[in-house]
């Protein structure tokens, strides 16, 4: 099992872009030094709930500052982008990094963002299995790639081709997309808003699936997203998320849907307590509970901790260094 941190890069009321970024930049140097395998970055389009557009642009630029972890998107929309462009940009950080890249794509949401980027609704519904079937074909180590489907175009060399094929994984909240990705053998990254079961459920039902299209499930190194913080107490750890997360979870619903439906938690306070209820927030002692829990989900391989829960970069570099200590025990 492989300890991570999963950044948002998001602004907490009374905060601006460019310290929210600063803030994930220097949670991402304190991983390193702490310890953990890696850090996975999100990708968000006008909403404060995170301010980074381009989770490939940073993780470049974190690559840079950093000599040992792994750098991974959690996710890049695919929705808004062309297969091929990012494709592209991962076999380039790849090559750069030495390996330590890490590609994570998703569908996204039917948001504006088809709108201003002009890939449209009939791409977020309909687009994801051509997009994997490019993203798969790009990054095989193949030499030659033709288009499928909504890609249409005739074949191209691959440059830079990678030397072995660079594994991705896919962003899954709905059976559908776990389905397609066990199609693949693509390890799915699981979020922050499902419980254990749910994601248990998923990750059986992705199992039956890959084995179907002649994938071993048990190869397959799948991740899942935690929400994280320790404190002295159970009640300390649970207020200080209850006091300060809400702030932040209302900035997803600043996302403006085509259909014009409200968007993000109806109840941010209420969806704080539920994150707090199902991860690992608390004492030391609760928190080695629900990370042991989350290590034994069938097929995970990673877990990502996500920790920007107060808005305070001091605080929070004290809960990254004390989570590597006393819950992971990390080197």
């Amino acid at each position: 099992m492989r300890a991570h941190l999963f950044l948002l890069a998001g602004q907490h009321p009374g905060h601006d872009h460019a310290g929210a970024l600063a803030d994930a930049h220097a949670y991402g140097l304190a991983a390193e030094a702490a310890g953990y395998a890696g850090v996975w970055l999100a990708e968000h389009h006008f909403v404060p709930y995170g301010v980074c557009p381009s989770a490939v642009a940073f993780a470049a630029h974190l690559l840079g500052a950093t000599r040992r972890i792994t750098v991974g998107t959690a996710a890049c929309v695919l929705s808004d982008r062309h297969p091929v462009a990012l494709a592209e940009e991962a076999a380039l950080l790849d090559a750069l990094s030495g390996g330590r890249f890490r590609l994570g794509v998703g569908r996204g949401g039917p948001w504006v963002d088809l709108e201003v980027f002009g890939t449209g609704p009939d791409r977020y519904a309909f687009g994801l299995p051509d997009a994997l079937e490019i993203l798969h074909r790009w990054l095989s180590g193949a030499a030659e790639v033709a288009g499928v489907g909504r890609f249409p175009f005739r074949a191209v060399r691959v440059v830079p081709r990678p030397p072995a094929p660079i594994p991705f994984w896919v962003a899954a909240t709905s059976p559908d997309t776990v389905d397609l990705a066990a199609r693949y053998g693509r390890p799915v990254l699981l979020g922050l808003h499902a419980d254990l079961p749910e994601k248990a459920a998923l990750l059986r039902r992705y199992a039956r699936v890959a084995a179907e299209h002649g994938h071993d499930p048990a190869e397959v190194p799948h991740a899942s997203a935690h929400l994280a913080w320790v404190a002295d107490s159970d009640a300390e750890a649970a207020g200080t998320v209850r006091d300060h997360l809400p702030g932040l979870l209302a900035g997803a619903r600043r996302h403006i849907r085509l259909d014009g439906a409200p968007a993000g938690p109806a109840d941010p306070q209420a969806y704080a307590d539920h994150l707090t209820a199902i991860h690992p927030v608390g004492a030391p002692d609760r928190c080695r509970e629900r990370v042991a829990a989350a290590a034994a989900l069938p097929g995970v391989r990673h877990l990502l901790f996500q920790v920007e829960v107060t808005g305070d970069r001091r605080r929070t570099l004290s809960t990254v260094d004390r989570f590597a200590a006393e819950v992971l025990a990390l080197p």
